[in-house]
């Protein structure tokens, strides 16, 4: 799974398409048909879907923007000295050979599987706001963390060697550097937006009113959060930075998903004669 992008592309339209079955129970084709009918009936949504897009096509392009500004600053030491040897202590007291895989495949694979299936989930339910809600906080997550990337860049924790740390990926997923890191930069990480995007759709599932997607996306914040530990990745002063955003992305998504759902019409007041 773990030999290329492309396997890694297959599992996860392979995950999303069952992630999408548990959180509607019916055909999981109808939910990417009524998906795709929204691009032609909503164009609120998308709108939305597009601007969402951008930036995350925009963030694709973040390193090369950043090695254009050689920005020389580290905070790195700065993390360290804030919460020292955390992150060690964690992988040394869990490490084993049947939570690596696990991790990983959490981190690499569930995690964008679970974005593209709340789509999916949404449209299935015909929860037109929570749709809306969903392109709307991912975009927040992103324009608040590029320019902390940009100009308050922070290395992954396995790569501070007075961190103590390994970097457990490479035991499962030992061409992560060639083929996943130039989606993701070495000094990206704060905020995680592994923590924030996970907060985002546990929010956004338990809201939604729906039980089952609610249970998916509990269980996979659960384990993503801890996986970015435990891989040697972030620290924890990202991860709590990262619930904030993703609170606030979250709730913001919300509130302005169900306006643009459900706008408030102007009611003409009758007119009471006093006679």
């Amino acid at each position: 799974m773990y030999d290329s992008m492309n396997y890694i592309s297959a599992a996860t339209l392979v995950m999303a398409i069952g992630l999408i079955w548990l959180g509607t129970l019916r055909n999981p084709l109808r939910a990417g048909w009524l998906l795709i009918r929204e691009f032609g009936t909503n164009r609120k949504f998308l709108g939305l879907f597009a601007l969402m897009a951008a930036i995350l096509l925009f963030n694709r392009y973040e390193l090369q923007i950043e090695a254009a500004m050689h920005v020389k600053q580290d905070f790195t030491p700065w993390v360290f000295g804030i919460e020292g040897h955390f992150v060690q202590h964690l992988q040394q007291f869990f490490h084993s050979p049947y939570i690596t895989p696990v991790s990983v495949f959490f981190y690499v694979v569930v995690f964008q599987s679970l974005l593209i299936a709340m789509l999916g989930i949404f449209a299935a339910d015909g929860n037109k706001a929570f749709l809306m809600a969903a392109c709307i906080a991912v975009f927040i997550n992103y324009a608040v963390a590029i320019p902390f990337y940009l100009f308050f860049p922070v290395n992954e924790v396995w790569s501070f060697p007075p961190s103590g740390t390994s970097f457990y990926m490479l035991e499962v997923f030992p061409k992560f550097e060639q083929a996943y890191r130039p989606l993701s930069g070495i000094n990206n990480c704060f905020p995680s937006l592994h923590t924030s995007i996970s907060i985002t759709m546990l929010v956004l599932g338990i809201r939604s009113g729906n039980p089952r997607l609610a249970l998916m996306t509990l269980v996979s914040a659960v384990i993503i959060i801890f996986s970015i530990f435990y891989l040697g990745i972030h620290w924890l002063t990202d991860s709590v930075a990262g619930t904030l955003l993703g609170l606030l992305a979250a709730s913001a998504g919300i509130y302005w998903g169900r306006r643009l759902a459900h706008p408030k019409q102007q009611q003409v007041k009758p007119i009471v004669s006093d006679l």
